[in-house]
């Protein structure tokens, strides 16, 4: 070990000593006037050394394996390419400043996790996919644009659009849902917020989709686990929000960490250059994900470092993220002949074509202009009233018996529950440079809703769990699950002396933001028992008991579903969570929003999602049969499908009206319905088209969303909506791939969610 340090210490003062040397026969790289930025970036790498080009392809964290002083020392060698966990303006000015000092002044680029927010924190992914709202969507990723490129950031590490179907996985909560249609519209959406009209206008910040690919099918809901899956499912299901991410102009891709069919994603030039590279012409940058190079020993395929570095940089991984195997293997392997210059040109070629596509070569400080804030959390510098818009648009209401919601501003409300206090929760993982101190909790949010006209009472009720061991798995790295010294009993007794004085009880129950997160895969989908002990005891009190769910994962809410009299899904809705999560429960907001994922009755069924193959005998809910495709143990279905969400008004919706019964390629086929809202408050609603390719040369999905409309109506108003169908909408990936349509018939669906629909039959000729 002191061998190798010293090594690495000597290499590293040569290397400096080197650039020092021919410093001044050096001028900082700027394109000039009509030049091509192909040209300048050819005349750059002429002058570059193997080292340098090298160099670029280091993605490192200052941190324990990068100290800053060493960190430092590398960047002015000119052997660093970027950086990420750096996140204000002053540090990162700093790195800067080093790369000014080196041989070729090459600028760095700066790159985050901003997933769902940067300082103002947004709902996390399924929170956004529920709001059914592109508009919504897009003004969260464009605040997060401006603030992060605020701070000195040049690239974000999002939008995640990995297709999830199963709800054991932690990182469904990162993602958009099960859906491949949506999942595409919303990747879209979010990639062009984030990078404006080019990202070399103020405000911007490049986008990274992630994780290319199929990360979300992981065997089991493990975590980093296998995936081994067909091609016609892999290019119908799971590839299409990747494509739309690129084709929307994504400047860089992060590879991901599973195996796909035997060949780790990072390893796999299947995946990096037959299809993302020549099939869907992408030009942009790819970016291992954390360690995934070293982790090719692990998956099999390398029998040490430098086998690992091999396969990586010749599958097409540009930049290595975190650790040092690219530099410390790839000199020695051009000199052997094992790796062509070549491939060290081509990845060297895309960052530097990122870097100029970011503006930095006119100017290596353009994202740190002015003057920095006196202080870097200043309450001036969140957008609030945006965030809260955008978290009450995406909360679903899953019940409303008794019509208990909304809450009157009157009498005495308890407010019950380990996460209704918690600020740090309601952020949900992934934060970015949120801080918990400025985020607003559901408590606090309810007391600025009713000020003085009602009566709030808190207690805790309960841990968040109480199990030991999972206690110490959440809090192995950071203190993220705060257990108190009261005993459980003490807790749930004060809980129930608060529902007898209340006129209604609101409990706010569910996950820590350590459960929905990266490597926080679970086999158990229900409400943790410490807290569901907790619900039942307030249930025995015989008051009006509503339930606010925040969480990451669609869950097990069997017990529920049957004993609360409302339940709200809020997910978790961001710094502004508490306050628009009392918009709903009071009534200021009419929720409208729609579940993007299934949620499954128990885990048993997982995976569940609606768009799934008929089988030969299928079950059939009005006339079950014993063989048929069900289990003999639980009713069959989930407990709420996809697109479902209630409203505090009533929608009906009319039968279906196709334009023509039939039509041909070339033609537009319009359908119909009206929708009218039968209750007595204004409310949005989305009304979801789905289509059935009833025969095809391969099984074809039950149903599959092709469109819909978000319409607000007023009490007692109708209105028409029509949808569009032309040809391109009925394709599909056939055994041997083509994409392509089928004559035959095809039975359209419209209606609220996903079961609840009016049909309608046409034939494609």
């Amino acid at each position: 070990m002191k061998t190798i340090q010293f090594s690495r210490a000597c290499a590293l003062g040569l290397a400096i000593a080197l650039a020092s040397a021919s410093l001044s026969a050096a001028e900082a790289p700027v394109p000039l006037p009509g030049q091509s930025r192909d040209a300048f970036i050819d005349g750059l790498m002429q002058r570059m050394t193997l080292e340098e080009k090298i160099g670029q392809l280091r993605l490192v964290s200052v941190g324990a394996d990068h100290p800053k002083p060493v960190l430092q020392e590398e960047i002015r060698a000119g052997i660093t390419g970027a950086v990420f966990n750096t996140v204000t303006r002053p540090g990162i000015r700093v790195l800067q400043d080093e790369a000014m000092k080196s041989r070729l002044k090459i600028p760095l680029f700066f790159a985050y996790d901003v997933v769902h927010g940067h300082r103002t924190v947004f709902p996390i992914g399924l929170g956004l996919a529920a709001s059914w709202d592109m508009e919504a969507i897009a003004q969260s990723a464009r605040v997060s644009a401006i603030e992060a490129s605020a701070d000195g950031l040049n690239l974000t590490f999002s939008p995640t659009v990995d297709i999830a179907r199963d709800p054991r996985w932690g990182r469904v909560s990162e993602g958009f849902g099960e859906d491949t249609w949506l999942t595409s519209r919303i990747a879209g959406v979010v990639v062009r917020a984030y990078q404006g009209e080019g990202l070399d206008r103020p405000g911007t910040i490049m986008a990274g989709v992630k994780h290319f690919a199929l990360y979300g099918a992981g065997e089991g809901g493990r975590d980093y686990n296998t995936v081994d899956m067909s091609p016609q499912r892999m290019f119908q299901d799971y590839l299409p929000p990747y494509r739309a991410a690129a084709d929307a102009g994504a400047g860089s891709v992060m590879v991901s960490l599973n195996s796909i069919n035997g060949v780790p994603a990072s390893a796999n030039k299947w995946l990096l250059q037959d299809l993302l590279r020549q099939q869907w012409g992408y030009k942009g940058l790819t970016l291992s994900d954390h360690g995934a190079v070293k982790e090719l020993i692990q998956h099999g395929v390398a029998g040490s470092e430098r086998e690992a570095v091999k396969l990586a940089i010749k599958a097409g991984v540009d930049m290595n993220m975190n650790d040092d195997l690219y530099r410390n293997h790839l000199p020695e392997l051009v000199k052997a002949g094992e790796v062509s210059e070549s491939d060290i040109d081509r990845a060297c070629r895309e960052v530097l074509v990122a870097k100029y596509e970011m503006g930095l070569f006119h100017d290596p400080y353009r994202y740190l202009q002015g003057r920095d804030p006196v202080d870097t959390d200043a309450e001036d510098r969140l957008h609030r009233e945006v965030a809260r818009e955008v978290a009450r648009k995406g909360m679903v209401l899953l019940k409303n018996q008794g019509d208990v919601l909304p809450l009157k501003r009157q009498g005495t409300i308890a407010v019950i529950g380990p996460l209704a206090d918690s600020k740090r929760d309601v952020m949900g993982s992934w934060s970015a440079a949120g801080k918990a101190k400025q985020a607003v909790s559901v408590l606090q949010g309810m007391q600025n809703a009713i000020g003085d006209r009602a009566q709030l009472i808190y207690a805790k009720g309960a841990n968040v769990t109480d199990d030991p061991e999972i206690l110490a798995y959440l809090n192995e790295y950071n203190p993220d699950v705060v257990v108190g010294p009261r005993s459980p009993q003490a807790m749930l007794v004060e809980a129930v002396e608060a529902a007898k004085q209340a006129d209604v009880v609101v409990a706010v129950v569910g996950e820590s933001q350590g459960m929905a997160h990266e490597a926080s895969s679970k086999t158990n989908l229900r409400i943790a028992t410490s807290q569901v002990e907790m619900l039942k005891a307030l249930k025995a009190t015989g008051k009006p008991l509503v339930m606010v769910l925040m969480n990451g994962r669609p869950m097990d809410l069997r017990w529920e579903s049957e004993n609360m009299d409302a339940v709200l899904e809020t997910w978790f809705s961001g710094t502004e969570g508490g306050n628009a999560i009392a918009d709903v429960l009071f009534g200021d907001y009419n929720p409208s929003g729609k579940l993007p994922m299934s949620f499954p009755r128990s885990v048993g069924q997982v995976p569940i999602y609606y768009n799934h193959l008929n089988t030969g005998r299928p079950f059939d809910h009005q006339n079950p049969n014993k063989y048929t495709s069900r289990y003999f143990d639980a009713a069959n279905g989930p407990l709420y499908p996809f697109g479902f969400g209630l409203s505090y008004t009533g929608f009906s919706v009319s039968d279906v009206t196709l334009s023509a019964d039939k039509i041909g390629k070339d033609d537009t086929l319009t359908a119909k319905v009206t929708v009218k809202n039968t209750g007595k408050r204004a409310g949005e609603t989305v009304v979801q088209l789905y289509v059935q390719d009833v025969a095809a040369s391969i099984s074809r999905p039950v149903k599959e969303l092709k469109n819909y409309r978000k319409i607000m109506l007023k009490p007692g108003e109708s209105k028409d909506v029509e949808f569009m169908l032309r040809e391109q909408d009925l394709r599909f990936y056939d055994s041997n791939l083509r994409y392509a349509s089928e004559p035959g018939d095809f039975k359209v669906y419209i209606g609220l969610d996903s079961q609840d629909v009016k049909e309608g039959k046409f034939t494609l000729l």
